[in-house]
């Protein structure tokens, strides 16, 4: 029995005062994620419209955006973002004679991985958009309902049940995504679990506990996807 009692003391971490750091990470990480996913939808919309449109220049610029964005690890646009998008910015200034320009590493990692996942998103909405059946949208349109209103309310709703399991994913993938952050300063819970593991020389259980977060909020989401799921499926029979 003795080899079966483990004391309350050893299932707790001893985190030396840094867990409102960390804590304070969390929910820097949630605010990028979010803002973020936001922008990889909005990207994601033009881009899969882009991509079914009738322009061969909209078609062909999607198309490049998708193919170079999942082409090139999220690790080297994320830096390649910061430090050449701020290299750009500061060459602009000098010859509009403006002061050096200091961009920030919550906007850089926000609309470098909104930008990201931006091209995932392309292909999930237009997988989705795709999936619609052809018969509802020529009916809109035979009672006379502009193409922009048949969009709205037939094609996006039926789109986003067919689009949700990749959209699910995508978001998983993101949040998780938002670790690389850390690496150009941003002071998310990757970072300070890193600060905290080196002042008291113990990474591991500070990365432990960041796992462990990621893991609340991949769970957390995971139950709102399969709520939101259920709610688009209302109605539709199951094969």
């Amino acid at each position: 029995m003795a080899f079966l009692t483990i004391s309350s003391k050893a299932l707790m971490f001893d985190l030396h005062g840094y867990f409102p750091m960390i804590l304070e990470g969390m929910l820097l990480t949630v605010e990028v994620a979010l803002l973020s996913l936001l922008i990889a939808v909005i990207l994601g919309l033009i881009g899969a419209l882009a991509k079914l449109s009738k322009s061969r220049i909209a078609r062909n610029a999607a198309a490049v955006y998708t193919t170079l964005i999942r082409g090139v690890p999220d690790l080297v646009l994320m830096t390649l973002i910061f430090f050449g998008g701020q290299i750009m910015v500061n060459n602009l200034g000098d010859s509009m004679g403006w002061d050096y320009i200091d961009i920030s590493p919550f906007v850089a990692g926000t609309l470098t991985i909104g930008f990201i996942f931006g091209a995932y998103m392309t292909e999930t909405f237009r997988g989705g958009i795709l999936a619609v059946s052809s018969g509802e949208i020529e009916a809109a349109l035979a009672f006379g309902m502009p193409s922009w209103k048949v969009f709205v309310r037939i094609t996006f709703p039926l789109m986003v049940r067919h689009a949700l399991p990749g959209f699910g994913n995508n978001w998983m993938v993101l949040a998780k995504t938002t670790a690389l952050v850390s690496v150009i300063g941003l002071h998310d819970m990757v970072y300070n679990a890193g600060v905290a593991g080196g002042s008291t020389r113990q990474p591991f259980t500070f990365y432990l506990v960041v796992a462990l977060m990621f893991l609340c909020i991949t769970g957390l989401s995971d139950l709102g996807l399969q709520w939101v799921n259920r709610r688009f499926s209302v109605g539709v029979r199951k094969v």
